[in-house]
């Protein structure tokens, strides 16, 4: 069974997160600069939210409030859904169709360790299905 750590560990370790109380455009500021498409929501190291584009355009460009003077604890998903490092890349992709999500924070004993993405676990099992299939051609043709 492929876990959530070997996904982690095939990604540099990066959490980026910012407080309940920023501003959402400082969020998205910080968004763009990082190349990202979800921020944590942490308060003193604890997750509370996640907020992702589709919460920006569902939460804030959609009912007309301004960016710059909107905190992104009005934006943000709570509660978000989570995931351990020990569970399956089967169950993370489960769990993303079934939630329609492209984001799980990873957390381990209430600390986050990491977050993966649709992108991260269908890269991880496209190269882990070619490991499989060069494997079995080299047993043919030995």
């Amino acid at each position: 069974m492929k876990t959530v750590k070997q996904v982690l560990i095939t990604k540099p370790v990066k959490i980026y997160s910012v407080t309940s109380s920023t501003s959402v455009l400082d969020g998205l500021k910080m968004m763009t600069e990082k190349n990202i498409s979800a921020l944590l929501i942490m308060e003193t190291e604890v997750l509370i939210g996640i907020f992702t584009e589709r919460d920006y355009a569902r939460k804030i460009v959609l009912q007309g409030k301004a960016s710059k003077d909107t905190p992104i604890s009005e934006a943000m998903t709570t509660d978000p859904i989570t995931v351990s490092s020990t569970d399956s890349i089967d169950l993370c992709m489960q769990i993303m169709t079934d939630k329609h999500i492209r984001h799980l924070p990873v957390v381990d004993e209430k600390q986050v360790s990491g977050m993966v993405s649709i992108g991260d676990v269908v890269k991880f099992i496209i190269a882990d299905q070619k490991q499989t299939i060069s494997q079995l051609e080299n047993y043919i043709n030995s």
